[in-house]
């Protein structure tokens, strides 16, 4: 099968960042039963990542030993701003990720989360001369990377990098017309250029699962019938040019949902247009913190804080306006997880550097403290 790069009807992606859990580790049989029933299903595109912790080598297990190679597309990404001194620490990442997925070549290979202060460890490292390489050898191949930040830098980036055939970019309803995320814009940038965009975060992290009450009454009274999740992902792949959305699907029922209306993919027509546009307008009301728990601020705190538990709580309090419901969230996530409440900031900042969102990380932990304990 060729890895393709331009319009298909199969845009849903399986995304493996949020995998299902047991006892703490990935549950490699739930994860099959999801993987049997996306291939079944006629889908084929996998994304994982090297700091993804575990994905790559239950992706081998799942997927790569069990299908023959040429019947899916795998993605994966090198982040060259964690834990990289070196370029060889950085190639590092792209040997070691082969070797833990056993996938022998990767059909989309991302260089991971430019923007800000992250964009330079891959022009340090000339990561990018490294990839060219790689494609010519036949290990790599179709390029291009994962971006967070804005239209202009995503334009620099695109003019000095030409060999990028695609990006990946957060596009959702919630944060289309976002001044921070800037969905909008980024999409117009990448189409601007003829790239073909890959979509990460429809569901912003799950928040447009289980919208808010007002979101959620008017995408019931439009199709009583479709789940919230559906609305989201199905936005997200009606604009041209996208290769694949991606979900990060935790469960079987998740992958069901998806697959029930992907499969048979229908663009929204006028009328659901104008619904999405007014569930904007609801959920525009709420000051969320977007948090989409990617967990790199987690990854590099030193006082080993549940940041995106902790922000979800949060949001559980702003959107429902409940006080247990948010404290009981905290209590699973965070300390049931063996993380450390937000009162334990040290204000050092290594967890904003990171953040794809650039959220004022410090300041909302610090609201935390009094909102979710008054």
């Amino acid at each position: 099968m060729e890895t393709y790069l331009g319009e298909n009807t199969k845009k849903l992606g399986f995304g493996l960042m949020r995998l299902p859990k047991k006892d703490g580790e990935i549950d490699l049989e739930e994860m099959k039963k999801m993987v049997d029933l996306f291939m079944e299903a006629g889908f084929t595109y996998f994304d994982t990542a090297f700091v993804y912790s575990g994905s790559e080598e239950a992706m081998r297990k799942a997927l790569i030993e069990r299908y023959p190679r040429e019947s899916f597309t795998v993605a994966t990404k090198m982040a060259a701003w964690s834990g990289c001194k070196t370029r060889e620490d950085a190639i590092n990442q792209f040997e070691t990720s082969l070797e833990r997925s056993g996938a022998g070549y990767f059909d989309y290979y991302l260089l991971h989360n430019l923007g800000v202060i992250r964009t330079k460890y891959f022009e340090d490292f000339d990561m990018w001369s490294f990839v060219k390489q790689k494609k010519e050898e036949g290990k790599i191949k179709h390029i291009g990377f994962s971006f967070h930040s804005s239209a202009e830098e995503l334009e620099e980036i695109l003019i000095a990098h030409p060999e990028a055939e695609f990006v990946q970019l957060q596009i959702n309803y919630a944060d289309w017309f976002s001044t921070d995320i800037q969905s909008k814009r980024v999409y117009d940038m990448a189409r601007k250029y003829n790239k073909p965009v890959v979509i990460m975060e429809p569901v912003k992290g799950g928040l447009l699962a289980e919208p808010p009450e007002g979101v959620a009454k008017i995408l019931k009274n439009a199709d009583p019938n479709a789940s919230y999740a559906s609305w989201a992902i199905r936005f997200a792949a009606s604009h041209e040019g996208v290769i694949t959305v991606l979900s990060g699907m935790s469960n079987v029922e998740q992958m069901k949902d998806n697959i029930s209306y992907m499969k048979n993919f229908r663009k929204l027509n006028t009328e659901e247009q104008e619904v999405i546009t007014k569930a904007q307008a609801k959920i525009a009301e709420y000051p969320l913190i977007p948090c989409t728990d990617c967990k790199y601020c987690q990854k590099v705190c030193p006082m080993n804080i549940g940041i995106p538990a902790t922000f979800s709580a949060m949001n559980m309090l702003i959107l429902y306006n409940d006080l247990t419901r948010a404290q009981g969230r905290e209590k699973f996530h965070v300390s049931g997880m063996g993380k450390e409440l937000a009162e334990k900031c040290i204000k050092c900042g290594q967890c904003e550097s990171v953040c794809p969102q650039h959220i004022e990380i410090r300041r909302h932990l610090e609201e935390a403290v009094t909102a979710i304990h008054p």
